[in-house]
């Protein structure tokens, strides 16, 4: 599949961007032929993103695509899969819009009782959703979330909980919002302004327009991809916000030159740093009621303070890495929980989170709880599903560290973090490597479907890349523009083949 993809890229690249810059393809029927041609190369680089990925089972999955427009049908056995398939395609270079008709069909079979058991006890574990008033109802697999929460993310938050329980088919998400603080719009307006500017997923907020009106925030202009509308969306819901719409958003490749986006990049002082990481810290709610001290010296951020559960820990520094500006973090969190669970009530909430999930409940995954730490002992398929044990066990409160000894049958698929679709950053595992130990194909065949994956990303310059290959082991050198440019540039080396990566790009 692969070399067909490289076949459409070489054969269609220059006239697909020089004719979608230009709006023409849905205009001139002189390139009818080369539209479809578009649409059948977006639908194989959808089912190669879906083929690649260790968390959703494509087997079943039918993608199509229309002028841009992809449509995903079919099913999958989890909610998460569901929804990561969608993120997954809104990743991928000329997708303009997605429809969604997957349906979840749960492998094995539970009653509404036990499931709305379940996630109540997943909210009430949890040590961000604890104390919020949200009420559960399930009916035919269908859990209804009502209630109040403080925030749009607090009541994201809620839903994403639930959906972490196995046997969820749908997430009918009515919890209201107290919107709380009364601002002025214009106040709304710079601070939804200052929020864009500061996330480095937005490549273009610069061609964002923001107005608001009686709290209510439109969003117009032009994105990079499907993906970058939501986020906007996501990151213009600050306090004193009542609603958001982002449908006047235009979704439009960009050129292959010089990209828009590249005059968009803000350059912040150490200070205005600073204040974004405490600002994306404040709007996070498994991070915003602790007291975190920021520090940054030329991009370098320092993290110090202490939080009463691993994942606040982990959530910190996974917020840090997302501002722009910040080019490493050094997370000196501590962890320290009240005392009040020992290590046998943690190591059976362990447990049964282990079992709620969809991604974990079928595996004989052994936990030992000494001292706060959770052991987990056993086999799993693949280093997904280890990275997500992790994350699961890390949501626990009482766990203060993860010691991951979980033994991964298929070693040859690696597990690539995409900061684009995983909601968690297995950067900080000691265990996470995603190196394979071998490949097949040869040097050539390695540096075309790395090339192939780069221009398919819409969030890499791929003129900016230069890529070399010699025994497996690829070599990026060239300048792009951030540091998670820099790093979806060397997973994408990883997805095209690569035993491992040199990655020599600098940051300009």
């Amino acid at each position: 599949m692969k070399a067909d993809i490289r076949e459409f890229r070489n054969t269609l690249q220059t006239l697909l961007v020089a004719a979608v810059t230009c709006g023409m393809l849905s205009l001139s029927a002189g390139v009818g032929d080369a539209a479809v041609a578009e649409d059948l190369a977006i639908c194989d680089q959808v089912e190669d993103e879906l083929l690649l990925d260790q968390a959703v089972s494509s087997v079943n999955i039918d993608v199509s695509c229309n002028e841009g427009i992809v449509t995903l049908d079919g099913t999958v056995d989890n909610i998460l899969a569901k929804d990561r398939a969608q993120r997954l395609t809104e990743t991928v270079r000329g997708v303009l819009s997605v429809v969604n008709l997957i349906a979840v069909q749960p492998p094995q079979e539970k009653s509404d009782p036990e499931i709305q058991d379940a996630i109540e006890t997943a909210l009430l574990h949890n040590p961000a959703t604890e104390s919020y008033e949200v009420t559960v109802t399930v009916q035919d697999g269908v859990a209804t979330l009502d209630g109040t929460v403080d925030s749009w993310q607090e009541k994201q938050l809620s839903a994403h909980v639930a959906k972490e329980v196995a046997g969820v088919t749908e997430i009918d998400n009515q919890i209201g919002i107290e919107v709380g603080e009364t601002r002025i719009d214009s106040e709304i307006k710079n601070d939804v302004e200052q929020s864009l500017t500061r996330d480095v997923f937005l490549d273009g907020a610069g061609l964002i327009d923001v107005s608001v009106e009686d709290g209510k925030v439109t969003l117009t202009g032009t994105v990079g991809s499907v993906f970058e509308k939501g986020r906007a969306r996501t990151q213009a819901w600050v306090t004193g916000v009542s609603d958001v719409d982002n449908s006047a958003l235009e979704v439009a490749n960009w050129a292959d030159e010089e990209r828009e986006r590249n005059t968009a990049y803000p350059t912040l002082s150490d200070s205005e740093i600073e204040e974004a990481v405490n600002h994306a810290l404040l709007y996070d709610p498994r991070t915003n009621s602790f007291a975190i001290d920021v520090s940054c010296v030329d991009g370098y951020v320092a993290l110090r303070g202490t939080v009463d559960n691993l994942k606040a820990k982990r959530a910190a520094e996974q917020d840090a890495r997302n501002t722009i500006g910040v080019y490493s973090v050094n997370n000196r969190l501590q962890v320290r929980t009240d005392g009040e669970l020992t290590d046998a009530d943690i190591q059976e909430r362990v447990e049964n989170a282990l079992l709620r999930n969809p991604y974990t409940d079928s595996f004989e995954i052994t936990v030992l709880v000494e001292n706060g730490t959770a052991n987990l002992y056993g086999t799993v398929d693949s280093y997904f599903e280890k990275a997500e044990a992790d994350d699961v066990s890390s949501n626990v409160r009482g766990v203060n560290f993860v010691d991951n000894n979980l033994v991964v049958s298929d070693t040859v698929n690696s597990y690539v973090y995409d900061p684009y679709v995983d909601s968690y950053d297995p950067y900080g595992y000691d265990w996470y490597d995603y190196d394979r130990p071998y490949t097949f194909e040869t040097d050539a065949d390695i540096e075309d479907d790395i090339e192939d994956e780069l221009w398919w990303s819409p969030f890499v310059d791929s003129d900016q890349v230069s890529v070399t290959v010699e025994n497996a082991e690829a070599t990026l050198t060239g300048t792009v523009d951030s540091v998670m440019e820099r790093q979806a540039a060397a997973e994408n080396a990883i997805e095209g083949g690569a035993v491992s990566v040199d990655n020599e790009l600098t940051i300009e």
